[in-house]
């Protein structure tokens, strides 16, 4: 039977989220195909968390166990770590110099998108729709009136790296785009300045499963609150509807536009991208990449897996199976 590491926590904000995926990702891994260890990577160390007993570090050299006295070297590793160091190519560049497979995108996929302005400026080179946005930096202030000789408002102020909707803003008038600014370069020491494009918004898992690109069924989300934040996202301030209700030409738009998203950036395993559909223009445009999506019980993509008809035990086999092709 392969062992499989299941890495959880990180050393973020988004670890409460880490926390709740592991959860189900544990109770559905198929236990007669594969040994499952829980290891918790937190501001304190890192873990192996055995189901009875004492919790005791990881060996850093090898990314090795001991449970029961028997030193567990692992097969594979099932990431379930949103933000860093599980996302954004720090624990990927490790496993590849240890030549351990790993569930998600690699190193250098992964820190790309990590960066969102990065991200959407490698999309528009490769053809993709994306909103025009400014990129700043904590080391170069910029004011509110450069920002705005750019682009018109509203506009969306996040912090460039990390995910969750933690530190971002939707700013309708000027004299709010200061303190917006502040809000998310708490977060972060560059911040992403976009414009608002008014559409419908979908989210899309999308797996590569054999070689071939599968794109799960598109959610739709309709939020309660001025946009899809922390609180629309993980409390319950938002609808979420799996399959969308859309037509077969706009569903086919957003699957194509997804799969050149998944070829282009060279994704693996599991990823979640997010686009507003502009119904004028008749459009898809790309917001962000996340790369390790949330898998909670409501989250989107055991949402979109279960609208399939497919059993999260044989995705997770999937996915994990994936990591050794």
């Amino acid at each position: 039977m392969k062992k499989i590491a299941l890495v959880t926590g990180g050393l973020s904000g988004e670890a409460q989220i880490s926390y709740k995926s592991a959860i189900t990702v544990g109770n559905n891994i198929d236990r007669d195909k594969f040994e499952v260890y829980r290891i918790d990577i937190n501001p304190s160390g890192w873990w192996y968390e055995p189901v009875n007993g004492e919790k005791s570090k990881v060996n850093r050299d090898d990314f090795s166990v001991t449970d029961n006295g028997h030193k567990i070297n692992f097969d594979a590793v099932l990431l379930c770590i949103h933000g860093t160091p599980g996302e954004d190519g720090k624990l990927q560049g490790y496993f590849d110099m240890l030549n351990l497979p790993y569930t998600s995108c690699d190193a250098a996929t992964s820190a790309l998108t990590f960066n969102k302005r990065y991200t959407v400026a490698v999309a528009a080179f490769g053809g993709i729709n994306v909103a025009r946005s400014l990129h700043l930096f904590k080391h170069t202030p910029v004011t509110p009136q450069e920002i705005l000789a750019q682009l018109k408002l509203p506009v969306f102020v996040k912090p460039n790296n990390g995910g969750s909707s933690i530190g971002m803003s939707k700013v309708n008038e000027a004299g709010a785009l200061q303190a917006a600014l502040d809000k998310a370069f708490k977060e972060d020491t560059q911040v992403l300045v976009e414009e608002f494009i008014s559409g419908r918004e979908f989210t899309i898992g999308v797996f590569k499963n054999k070689n071939e690109i599968l794109v799960l069924p598109i959610t739709e989300i309709v939020t309660h609150n001025e946009f899809f934040d922390f609180e629309a996202k993980y409390q319950g301030k938002s609808e979420e509807t799996t399959p969308a209700k859309i037509d077969a030409a706009m569903q086919q738009s957003l699957e194509t536009a997804a799969k050149r998203v998944y070829e282009l950036l060279n994704c693996r395993g599991v990823v979640r991208i997010d686009f507003i559909y502009d119904t004028k223009e008749g459009k898809p445009y790309m917001l962000e990449v996340n790369t390790v999506p949330g898998q909670s019980e409501a989250s989107v993509i055991p949402q979109q897996v279960r609208a399939m008809g497919g059993s999260l035990k044989d995705f997770y086999t999937a996915v994990i199976e994936q990591a050794f092709s």
